[in-house]
């Protein structure tokens, strides 16, 4: 069972990531903050990931330790959920369409971690959702996940389409990676581990 659960408390933020990579997609998500749950809740959506998240953290202040502290939290909830890596097909790239977003998406399952992205937007504030850290999110997922993520927008205007492009792309690509490929015998590298 492909499953975890990684709980972690500061100052700033309570969280609790329950994480089951062979679910079916079922979310139930509380972050206190509106736009992010629903792009938690397409996440496990489109990735048949299901995912349990829980963050009472100091949106008081403003949205960004509880978005960039979750990132951390999920990323290592899936870092620990995949486990091993034998067997499965560990790259996956997606390209979503979302009305006037277009989005690509591309992971490495690699154990190394980096993000790229392009995203840039104009508009400061998806509801109560501060535009700015979406780059934080994925970031800090990355980073602990110990995958590579690169999202390149290729074009949008509508910064909700955009984002939730994003969730979207990396849904899938997470679906397609994490998948168990019968013709991989042990990792996919010539190593031979991950």
């Amino acid at each position: 069972m492909r499953q975890s659960q990684i709980k972690r408390e500061t100052k700033e933020t309570k969280i609790n990531v329950s994480l089951n990579l062979d679910g079916k997609g079922l979310a139930k998500v509380d972050t206190k903050i509106g736009f992010f749950d629903h792009m938690l809740n397409t996440l496990a959506k489109h990735s048949f990931m299901d995912l349990d998240v829980k963050c009472d953290g100091d949106i008081n202040v403003d949205t960004h330790h509880s978005v960039e502290d979750t990132g951390i939290v999920l990323g290592e909830a899936f870092n620990e959920a995949i486990g091993d890596k034998a067997g499965i097909n560990r790259y996956a790239s997606f390209t979503m369409p979302m009305d006037d977003a277009l989005v690509m998406c591309a992971i490495d399952i690699c154990g190394r971690a980096y993000y790229e992205s392009n995203c840039h937007f104009d508009t400061p504030k998806c509801g109560d959702f501060e535009t700015e850290v979406t780059d934080e999110f994925f970031r800090s997922f990355a980073d602990n996940a110990k995958i590579n993520l690169h999202f390149v927008i290729l074009r949008g205007n509508n910064c909700h389409h955009i984002i939730e492009a994003m969730f979207k792309a990396l849904a899938k690509c997470i679906r397609d990676a994490v998948k168990i490929n019968d013709e991989i015998k042990g990792s996919l590298s010539t190593k031979g581990v991950i």
